[in-house]
């Protein structure tokens, strides 16, 4: 439903929640038309020729040639799978999302609302002045997980919940539609699959939910995604704006050409993997732990977080989120 991002701090801070709807609206509608091709599920992936050239077969039938494949395909990729990850861990926890688009101003400052209850936590923060964005996270029971797919039944679950929040507060989850409401269980991925695996090989790579699935406790899968796109494309670059001498190219005939450039690209995604493997570490397991501290139950857990842990929350979600991944050249 949304992400939370943390401008650059070398001045004043902002948190922001933006819509993923609109965010990947608006990255969609700088490429030429025709480049997006929707609803095409990935089924099957082989090589092809001396330049290894990836023949991409999808559930419709039809099979598309690349010289690059870049996997963003989620947290259930295929081509994360190609690679050799694992199928991603349950957290053990479930969240639920939504929001609430009103017609006239909310009226709620530009703030993030965080609750904590017996075995969850709650959050409402405004996208804009008439969007207002919350979640729920908790460990549900088997019956719970068998509710998750009716949005009407996760809504009340979360009203129950939430109870003893302010009602000025809760009315915007008393008003979301169930349209608008999705329940999804939390998945993140090992920190020694991260450590070992296989982020890229060949002309593949993984970036994103597919490479780095986490917990969204800080705020930070969506973010670390864009910082994933803005690395790999200026290396990327690399690869295919480098030219090869005239009178060199010549001598080396199509298949020789065709294997340098393979080479090239291969050293650039080994260069994006390298960069990339540690700042989704970090991050991952960071939301993991935060998660388990926010969410617990424990009487010493739940004091430590009520008393001491607000403010070391605040400067941890800022220092995390502030990160310089550079310009595309």
């Amino acid at each position: 439903m949304g992400i939370v991002s943390c401008m650059r701090c070398s001045g004043d801070c902002e948190v922001r929640c933006v819509r993923r709807q609109l965010m990947l609206e608006a990255i969609a509608n700088e490429l030429p038309s025709g480049t997006i091709r929707f609803l095409s599920k990935v089924v099957a992936i082989e090589e092809s020729g001396f330049s290894k050239i990836k023949i991409v077969r999808l559930d419709d039938g039809t099979t598309i040639k690349t010289k690059v494949l870049i996997g963003c395909d989620g947290i259930n990729s295929v081509v994360a799978k190609w690679l050799g990850f694992k199928e991603a861990s349950f957290t053990g926890r479930y969240v639920i999302r939504g929001y609430k688009k009103l017609m006239n101003n909310h009226g709620l400052e530009p703030k993030f609302m965080h609750y904590f209850g017996k075995g969850f936590r709650s959050g409402v923060m405004p996208c804009d002045d008439n969007t207002v964005y919350w979640f729920l996270t908790w460990t549900p029971t088997s019956e719970e997980k068998e509710l998750a797919k009716n949005p009407s039944k996760m809504k009340q679950l979360v009203l129950r919940k939430v109870e003893k929040m302010p009602s000025d507060i809760k009315t915007f989850i008393e008003k979301t539609e169930t349209k608008d409401i999705l329940t999804s269980p939390l998945k993140y991925r090992h920190e020694w699959e991260l450590m070992l695996g296989k982020i890229s090989k060949g002309n593949v790579c993984v970036v994103g939910d597919a490479f780095h699935p986490m917990a969204p406790d800080l705020g930070q899968g969506g973010c670390c995604a864009l910082e994933d796109g803005i690395i790999l494309a200026r290396h990327l670059a690399e690869a295919f704006t480098k030219k090869t001498g005239k009178h060199v190219a010549k001598e080396m005939g199509e298949e020789g050409k065709s294997k340098e450039q393979y080479k090239k690209i291969e050293a650039s995604l080994r260069k994006y993997a390298k960069e990339r493997r540690w700042r989704n570490i970090d991050i991952s397991v960071t939301s993991y732990v935060l998660g388990f501290v926010l969410q617990g139950d424990l009487k010493l857990v739940s004091h430590f977080r009520d008393k001491l842990f607000p403010a070391f929350l605040a400067e941890l979600l800022l220092k995390k989120s502030d990160f310089d991944c550079g310009k595309l050249n």
